[in-house]
């Protein structure tokens, strides 16, 4: 049984040490639980005691879930992570956190087209396509398997188990009550080129508790740049791989053209976490487009508070240009839900993900953009971040815009982002 919220919070607490004074240590302690996780790194170093509760992060993370305290933030990976800092971005408060660098490797450098995925206070890096100075010819990019998980009670990197078949540009997903992440597909296709690149069908399944990998049924076609998400209930899961490509063909004999699926493949996710594939037909229909757009997915709880109408199923959403579509099961199609209200500017394309049951829609615009005048010069080289919250039960719209700690404007084309619970 789960302690309450009052004994997990004086676990760590030295009860003569006041957290605040003329207030009880159990108060005080569900008082600070409710500062928001981006801002704990500013007010650690406003006393002793507060700089030992808050880094009680185990403690204090288990207080924070009891007490429905936790937040939805989101991590972007702006470049390669070996030599990048990730950021921790807290849209309700326009808070950032940098994250250390991902262990770094010497022999390899342009690390992109990896996943992240997050499961109860980790982060885990996947895969991704890069270049290795050991191998030959040493301008070919390269598939890894390397796994990475950041754990922020510990607030460290640490390598795990590498994946079985080395992978990039794949579809991922976390299945929490099964201890488990399931990887699909992929290839070794680098950002730096249009095309070209291996493609895969293996498919494989990540004990977290043994850091052990399995081989699974693989798919049933290759299938590179594709997404995946969860569907179903807590009875009855189904891993959805969407989209993506396959074979290619030339232009004159020259010029290679991917061969975009336009269909999905289901696997019912049993007890031990696999099943058998199934295909599903196509989703875009004749006069539909013929490129999976960017995908996110409401989950179960918010769907069921806002939605409702999937009958405990989560909703999934994907973002094309700059429209906004829901995909309808019954009919296997996608159905326009809305238009982005601002396009993003010439050149550029948008940031998709999903936080507290909101869509958010973010592009990278100049000062000028919003008539805004006399910014700093690095303000001016690492632009404004404009995002845009779409509220599928609503169906409004809403803005906000921030200034992201970057010497050079995002671009969503290559970021990796992920969200998680803290």
């Amino acid at each position: 049984m789960a302690p309450s919220a009052s004994s997990s919070s004086q676990l760590q607490i030295n009860e003569t040490q006041t957290l605040i004074p003329g207030i009880p240590n159990d108060i005080a302690s569900q008082i600070l639980s409710m500062i928001p996780y981006s801002h704990h790194s500013r007010i650690k170093p406003t006393c002793k005691s507060w700089h030992i509760f808050l880094s009680s992060t185990k403690t204090l993370f288990l207080l924070r879930h009891n007490l429905r305290h936790s937040n939805h933030l989101l991590i972007i990976f702006p470049q390669d992570p070996f030599i990048s800092l990730p950021y921790l971005f807290d849209p309700q408060n326009l808070a950032w956190r940098p994250l250390p660098p991902m262990p770094c490797n010497p022999h390899v450098y342009g690390l992109c087209n990896f996943t992240s995925v997050s499961m109860g206070p980790n982060l885990y890096v996947l895969g991704g396509s890069l270049f290795d100075t050991r191998s030959y010819p040493i301008d070919r990019p390269s598939p890894t398997s390397s796994v990475f998980r950041f754990n922020f009670v510990d607030f460290l990197w640490e390598k795990l188990c590498p994946m079985i078949s080395p992978r990039g540009s794949f579809a991922c997903v976390a299945v929490p009550d099964l201890g488990q992440i399931i990887v699909a597909g992929g290839g070794s296709r680098h950002t730096w080129f249009g095309a070209a690149g291996s493609r895969i069908s293996s498919v494989e399944r990540y004990d977290v508790r043994k850091d052990e990998w399995v081989a699974i049924d693989g798919l049933p076609r290759y299938r590179a740049g594709c997404a995946g998400f969860l569907s179903g209930n807590r009875e009855e899961k189904e891993f959805w791989v969407v989209g993506g490509y396959g074979e290619s063909r030339t232009i004159s004999g020259i010029f290679p053209v991917d061969e975009y699926y336009k269909d999905a493949v289901v696997m019912d996710l049993e007890k031990n976490g696999c099943g058998k594939w199934r295909e599903v037909g196509d989703m875009w229909g004749v006069a539909g487009r013929g490129r999976l757009g960017k995908i996110v997915v409401v989950e179960e709880e918010a769907e069921a508070e806002g939605l409702g109408v999937n009958q405990g199923r989560p909703v999934v959403f994907m973002l094309d240009g700059d429209e906004i579509f829901r995909y309808d099961m019954a009919s296997n199609s996608w159905q326009k839900e809305s238009s982005v209200p601002r396009k993003a500017p010439f050149n550029s394309s948008f940031g998709f993900v999903v936080l507290d049951g909101e869509l958010h829609v973010m592009t990278t615009v100049q000062g000028g953009d919003l008539m805004e005048t006399r910014r700093s010069r690095q303000q001016k080289r690492g632009g404004t971040l404009l995002v845009q919250i779409y509220h599928p039960k609503m169906k409004t719209w809403r803005s906000l815009v921030t200034k992201p700690p970057f010497y050079y404007p995002l671009d969503f084309k290559t970021a990796i982002m992920c969200t998680i619970q803290l």
